[in-house]
């Protein structure tokens, strides 16, 4: 794969994860609350933490990729 798609892919995975983050911060349920949402602040927290692992390993999977010229 070509460096440029790699770096294009990183770019692409971090838009979506910035869109994404707007559109929760802006959607109806956000603002107005979810009692349900903040009893399970633990829970909220640990799947939190997976996606930003998740995505954490994939980015630096795409610049070891990079750096490697694979």
């Amino acid at each position: 794969m070509p460096i440029y798609w790699l770096i294009a892919l990183l770019a692409v995975i971090a838009a979506t994860g910035l869109i994404a983050t707007i559109q929760v911060g802006r959607s109806r349920e956000n603002r107005e609350g979810n009692p349900q949402y903040d009893a399970q602040t633990g829970a909220n927290w640990i799947r939190l933490l997976l996606l930003y692992v998740a995505g954490g390993i994939a980015g630096v999977a795409i610049l070891l990729a990079i750096w490697l010229n694979l």
